[in-house]
């Protein structure tokens, strides 16, 4: 048996053979250790050939009796691999385990926390993509849906929750309970969920036309002072609003509850009815609106996989995609009509597309709807292919049938497969029937084939200055040919004349826009022959399609002086998106992109593009620039984006991002790159260390915990700060964030045998926690640390060899895609990961990772060879 890698096959063969009537889970959260729990599994189901043999998942198990039709199995006969072989079935069986499960410490199956600030325990599942089978015996695949009966007996003091209503504690013994929920309605082993510990509770509801919600928000003691119920509540019951009616279908659950809960892996998981989420969105320090928008963002996200992933479900992990490119596409959609974050779609062009339009020029690319063959091929598509390229053909799907057709086309598709399994072709139909367009062809273009399109304005001028011929050019790489279908908006903008009274420069104002279809390598454009030819052609105004865009000569220039004078965001978002990817495909030098990043950013509206800005701009520093230039390029940086920090309104969220950017924020970068802040200078050192100690003060800016957390790392990173003054720091802030910060403050110090100790618990050693891990890896390749980071090009490689087997997906994912030091990008470099990925057999998981660096490495190459 191929053990816990199943493959689609072995799961469409076994959906064949079984229906699903019931689980009954009894979890004893109680009598165990501090490392296990008891889990008793009681399994009803059918087969449809009596006598077949079949297999059930249960990873990481002490089984301890094991019974099916009332037979007593031998288990250490049949337990193999993470798979319980099952014979001689009957029509109808009844299959019982009972096993010592594990905790997790890596976000995977039950998760156990210990709060450092107040020692009380917090437990949480996680069970996306094949992590129930931890929990649990199963049948671990979407289309075996079933009922599910968790009985849990936990301290009496506890708080559990899990998909149905909790129900009222029955008291046991030596101070347990034990908490009998309803059966629940039919859904996926991955989306169900118990939670159970000390949690806090605030208890809300909503109204709708539908009838009551049951609403419930749960916390750690030791963060709900930072529990911002009245936010949170008003967001979930927009989100309720918007969706019932959009989607024209009830919530399908009894009630919903949001649990923010430690050391989360993602930013959040759609358990049905019991949603969990990154208890870092409950801030404990100042935060910008950016924040508040990720974060309603995210609660609508969890909320439309209700319905779409939760009540109709995909058959196999192949359309995994749509799952998520449909929670994404909808989260921002409700987001602009429903709540505050009116300009949401801004947001997501200057930060989830670029994360997609790099992912999808990576030699691992693969087209939206991946061909998912076993569980190790989803567990890395998680990307931002299947987020945000997805997400982004939806909304092209949207403007291409029409939004009334496309919210109509759902409905349909909710009530035809509620509780029940579908796929993509299932949605088509329901599209298709409703828009009336055959969307076959679309479908192929954009949904089968890998890679992202250019265009680009090809035209020429009359002696007056208008266009005597315009057509809209259509190219691919060479690798992935495939020219698509495009409905996309062009837009014309010329400078407005200054002389109105305002005395300010002249702003760039829409002069007029359309919207038309693309396809093939040229489509002629006969609206615009005769126009006067604008200071700024936009190709696909209003972000409809998924495609680069390049500015043409004029426009390019009017860009790169006048971006600040454009007063709409979402067309300022298209031109910094442009000028992004020129710079990242060595168009555009580091030097060009850095000037337009310091001219822009300070008239930015777009809280979103005032936070990715800089990121980009560091890049572009650290990885594109000739190394020749570098180290001007640092200061022309750091003194330019201090003027901007200096100049912010006091109190503004300008400042205080800009404050993060200048002193290095250390937490997930997309795209990964060497951590580091602009101010890098003896002079910035000492103004951060002013700031730390209080002898330097900024109007308007609040040094908070967080806030010392920032700028006492940068402080470690330039050799301003050593391992007693850390540990100071912690002393002082004696929970999990303050360890998890000073791990990363460690992480960062240019000292040899600290960052050996960084080096280990970030990829090697056993046992550190998955947050703690991940803080360690954003940071671990600190730019200007050649020599610290030497040793570790070999490390890695020598590590990537075993670390997916050895330390498991999440663990191994984050140390390879970040812990790579960047920083020694070189020739060098390049020819020893080529040699690694020639010889080594490491599992092709983990040579996607680094193929990827490879990818990385060439594009900086490149970038550099043109700079010079």
């Amino acid at each position: 048996m191929p053990g816990t890698n199943l493959t689609r096959e072995e799961a469409r063969a076994r959906a064949a053979l079984l229906d699903v009537d019931s689980y009954v889970v009894d979890l004893d959260l109680a009598t165990g250790s501090t490392k296990t729990f008891r889990s008793t599994t009681t399994l009803t189901f059918r087969c449809h050939e009596p006598g077949a043999s079949t297999f059930v998942d249960l990873v990481g198990a002490d089984i301890s009796a094991l019974t099916l039709n009332g037979r007593e199995l031998d288990w250490t006969e049949l337990y193999a691999q993470g798979r319980i072989a099952l014979h001689d079935l009957q029509a109808e069986n009844v299959l019982r385990v009972t096993a010592d499960m594990l905790y997790s410490h890596t976000g995977e199956g039950l998760h156990r926390f210990v709060d450092p600030a107040d020692s009380r325990v917090y437990l949480y599942s996680q069970c996306e993509v094949p992590d129930a089978r931890r929990i649990y015996a199963t049948f671990e695949q979407p289309d075996l849906k079933s009922v599910f009966t968790f009985n849990v007996t936990a301290p009496a003091d506890w708080k559990v929750v899990s998909n149905a209503p909790t129900p009222e504690p029955v008291a046991q013994p030596g101070g347990t309970a034990v908490w009998n929920f309803p059966q629940t309605e039919r859904m996926s082993t991955y989306v169900t969920a118990v939670v159970a510990g000390e949690y806090h509770e605030v208890l809300d509801v909503y109204e709708g036309k539908h009838g009551t919600i049951p609403l419930g928000h749960y916390c750690r003691q030791s963060v709900a002072p930072y529990l911002d119920t009245e936010e949170l509540v008003l967001v979930t019951q927009q989100g309720f609003e918007f969706f019932e009616q959009a989607f024209g279908f009830p919530y399908p659950f009894h009630k919903y509850d949001q649990l923010y809960v430690p050391e989360f892996n993602n930013g959040a998981m759609e358990n049905a009815g019991c949603v969990t989420l990154r208890d870092e969105y409950l801030p404990r320090s100042q935060q910008a609106r950016w924040f508040y928008e990720q974060r309603a963002n995210t609660i609508l996200h969890e909320m439309a996989h209700m319905w779409f992933g939760d009540l109709v479900t995909m058959r196999w992990w192949d359309d995994l995609w749509l799952n998520e490119s449909f929670a994404e596409w909808a989260a921002h959609h409700a987001a602009v009509h429903a709540t505050q974050y009116d300009e949401a779609w801004t947001g997501f062009t200057n930060h989830r597309k670029n994360w997609a339009y790099r992912q999808d020029q990576l030699p691992t690319t693969h087209p939206i709807a991946a061909d998912n063959y076993d569980l190790e091929a989803v567990e890395v598509n998680f990307d931002g292919i299947t987020y945000a390229k997805g997400a982004s053909v939806l909304k092209q799907l949207v403007a291409y049938v029409g939004e009334e057709e496309f919210l109509a086309g759902l409905r349909a598709y909710f009530q035809k497969h509620a509780f029940g399994n579908s796929e993509f072709t299932d949605l088509l139909d329901a599209l298709e029937a409703t828009s009336g367009r055959d969307l076959r062809t679309w479908a192929n273009a954009w949904l089968q084939t890998s890679g992202v399109n250019t265009l680009a304005a090809d035209f020429t001028l009359d002696a007056d200055g208008s266009y005597a011929t315009f057509a809209v050019a259509q190219s691919a790489a060479a690798e992935f040919p495939t020219l698509r279908p495009h409905r996309i908006g062009i837009a014309l903008y010329d400078r407005a004349d200054p002389s109105t009274g305002s005395g300010g420069p002249a702003r760039l104002v829409r002069r007029s826009s359309f919207e038309t279809d693309i396809e093939g390598a040229s489509t002629e454009v006969s609206k615009l022959v005769g126009e006067k030819q604008p200071d700024l052609l936009l190709l696909n105004e209003g972000d409809l399609t998924f495609a680069k865009i390049r500015l043409d000569e004029r426009s390019l220039a009017t860009v790169v002086e006048s971006i600040d004078t454009l007063d709409d965001s979402l067309a300022r978002a298209l031109c910094w998106s442009a000028a992004w990817d020129m710079t990242r495909d060595a168009e555009m030098s580091a030097g060009d992109f850095v000037a337009l990043v310091l001219r822009g950013i300070g008239a930015e509206t777009d809280d979103t593009a005032v936070k990715q800005l800089p990121q980009y701009a560091q890049v572009a520093i650290e990885q594109f620039a000739h190394p020749s230039k570098r180290d001007a390029l640092r200061l022309e940086w750091e003194q330019g984006f201090w003027t901007e920090l200096r100049n912010a309104a006091p109190g503004s969220d300008n400042q205080l991002t800009f404050m993060k950017c200048f002193a290095g924020t250390h937490g997930k970068r997309i795209p990964p790159s060497s951590y580091t802040g602009a101010g890098r200078s003896d002079e910035a050192m000492a103004f951060l260390a002013g700031l730390l100690d209080g002898s330097e003060q900024l109007e308007g800016l609040r040094i908070d915990t967080d806030m010392r957390w920032i700028i006492l790392t940068a402080l470690a990173a330039g050799g301003h700060a050593d391992k007693a003054r850390i540990e100071q720091e912690l002393a002082s802030d004696n929970t999990i964030s303050g360890h998890e910060k000073a791990a990363a403050a460690f992480a960062v110090l240019p000292d040899p045998e600290t960052k050996e100790k960084s080096w280990a618990d970030g990829a090697v050693r056993d046992g550190t926690p998955n947050e703690t891990q991940r803080h360690i890896a954003y940071v671990f390749d600190t730019a200007g640390q050649p020599d610290v980071l030497a040793p570790y090009l070999d490390r890695y490689l020598e590590v990537a060899d075993t670390i997916w087997e050895d330390k498991g997906t999440q663990i191994a994912s984050t140390a390879l895609e970040y812990m790579f030091p960047r920083a020694l990008t070189s020739q060098e470099t390049l020819d020893k990961v080529d040699a690694w990925l020639a010889s080594s057999d490491a599992n092709p998981a983990a040579k996607r990772y680094v193929s990827e660096v490879r990818a990385d490495i060439v594009r900086a190459l490149a970038a550099q060879a043109a700079d010079a």
